[in-house]
């Protein structure tokens, strides 16, 4: 397998286009590739490059490819990029919601596929550089990873599932097996003489340290290659306390000054850490179905909390929590790493303002299996009468569980926030009154999910207290299953409820919502 050019101890790694960089890249490598959705640390020329290759010269074929989250812009960019089944042979990733191409391919059987909890995936990379057969934990039980469920494959071709159900000391894990890593997509902001790269510019640090670890081991007898690609190369070495990924690690530089921190801008200094919005400054959200459940939501939150928020509809309670003069009461948190500030709505989740402080994605997740979560609020595409949920695979769409199984099996709370149905839903206000004006196309609430990536009767079982939130009803997870508690001003138990849920509630009766929840 070729290997990036060499280079003494003493000297940067040789900085390299983008195309020699995937040029070292043959046929049946496994290549991670790191980044997150929005354009959050994507290594978008390297990605554009290979791409490109692959176009020219029909090389590098059946590449193994791994990834934790998924870069792209739920369009052309990204993953997107990728997507051919010539190109890609098996695709083991954490969240595919923002490459529907991939999600195409993997529909279609055209090629293997398997989806691991985020999480789990960027604790694997550190597993693999180590030299570890695996990780062990219980993350995935009772789901779609569990074996006995599927065992994470997604489709008729993915038959060989990387995790074993195993009992130790009385007990059932998982054990994911390690992945073997022989190149690296990365992407940071600064590269110094040394090559020792830092993220001055990045909204945060994901796995990339992790994924050059793996890489730099490669397959134990023969070392893989790490490739990052940087905005700016700067003359004088880097404070050392600064530098994330040191220059050992890695195996070629490419300098791309066109590098974008997000898609949505070349550089936001709020989103870097560098400069903090004053509290009167912060855009309210405007008023809609989505600012109702994100009220109602925000009202599960204690004094004191160490909170997650997901993506979609939940991302709207630190929003709340903002305008409420709340949030200092709570310290907020994402699987991302970000510690304390408001995140970021829509296509850059991920990325925070005002937070105070940033760990690796692999290190938020080591808490967050520790219990260091009071309550979560995330989304969910469906849920049935015993609490299951399920956000990864439903209809046509793959999206992957992201870090959704990694947060709900760990926190003490759960809020699962969304629309009581989807697809067409219109929804209006009238002094305080809830108007469906058009019904969703499709039921949510459902006899029997999908994809199970959250187990009800096991959450149950763990005693945590589950609630789910919508514009016109809210729910909570009782030993009898689902159960309607509170019912919004205007919406009528039968004809809006029980008429598009596809089990019987054990009752239509319930308190109801506040009705400012629905005012101005």
């Amino acid at each position: 397998m070729p290997i990036a050019p060499t280079r003494n101890d003493c000297s940067r790694p040789p900085l390299l286009s983008a195309a020699e960089a995937v040029s070292l890249i043959p046929d049946g490598a496994t290549v991670a590739i790191a980044g997150a959705g929005g354009g959050v640390l994507e290594p978008d020329a390297l990605i554009l490059a290979l791409s490109e290759r692959f176009r020219r010269e029909s090389h590098p074929r059946d590449l193994v490819v791994v990834h934790s989250m998924g870069p792209g812009d739920k369009a052309s960019r990204g993953m997107s990029l990728l997507a051919n089944p010539r190109l890609i042979r098996k695709l083991i990733g954490g969240h595919f919601g923002n490459s529907p191409a991939m999600g195409d391919l993997i529909r279609r059987n055209e090629i293997e596929a398997y989806n691991l909890p985020l999480g789990v995936l960027s604790q694997l990379f550190r597993e693999a550089a180590a030299g570890r057969p695996g990780l062990l934990t219980k993350t995935g039980l009772g789901t779609f990873v569990d074996p006995r469920m599927g065992g994470s494959g997604l489709n008729q071709r993915s038959r060989e599932a990387p995790v074993e159900l195993v009992e130790v000391r009385g007990e059932e894990y998982l054990l994911y097996r390690a992945i073997p890593i022989d190149f690296a997509l990365v992407r940071g902001s600064v590269a110094d003489p040394g090559g020792n790269v830092t993220f001055d510019d990045e909204p945060s640090y994901l796995d990339m340290l992790e994924t050059c670890m793996a890489a730099a081991r490669g397959r134990g007898n023969r070392p893989g290659t790490a490739l990052v690609q940087v905005k700016r190369l700067t003359s004088a070495p880097l404070h050392p306390k600064a530098v994330r990924i040191p220059s050992l690690l890695l195996g070629g530089i490419v300098h791309h000054p066109e590098q974008w921190q997000t898609h949505a801008s070349e550089h936001d200094d709020v989103l870097a850490g560098n400069v903090r919005i004053a509290d009167g400054d912060f855009a309210p959200m405007p008023m809609s179905w989505r600012k109702v459940i994100a009220r109602r939501a925000a009202q599960f939150v204690k004094q004191g909390d160490v909170v997650n928020l997901g993506v979609g509809v939940a991302d709207g309670v630190a929003s709340i929590l903002q305008e409420t003069g709340t949030l200092p009461l709570v310290t907020m948190t994402n699987e991302h790493g970000i510690v304390g500030g408001v995140t970021s709505r829509g296509m850059t989740f991920g990325a925070s303002m005002n937070f105070d402080s940033v760990l690796s994605m692999p290190n938020m997740i080591d808490l967050y299996q520790g219990g260091l979560l009071d309550v979560a609020f995330l989304g969910f595409g469906e849920v049935d009468q015993s609490g299951n949920v399920n956000v990864s695979v439903y209809g046509n769409q793959i999206v992957g569980s992201g870090g959704f199984i990694d947060i709900t099996q760990n926190a003490r709370r759960l809020v699962f926030c969304g629309s009581f149905t989807a697809s067409g839903l219109k929804v209006e206000f009238d002094n305080g009154a809830v108007v469906i004006a058009k019904e969703g196309r499709i039921n949510k609430f459902v006899s029997q999910v999908e994809h199970v990536t959250f187990n009800g009767k096991m959450a149950a079982a763990r005693g945590q207290e589950v609630h789910i939130v919508t514009e016109r009803a809210v729910f909570a997870l009782t030993e009898k299953g689902v159960e309607l508690i509170e019912i919004a001003p205007g919406v009528d138990a039968i004809e809006h409820i029980q008429a598009h849920c596809g089990f019987p509630l054990p009752r239509l009766t319930a308190h109801p919502m506040p009705h400012s929840l629905f005012k101005e």
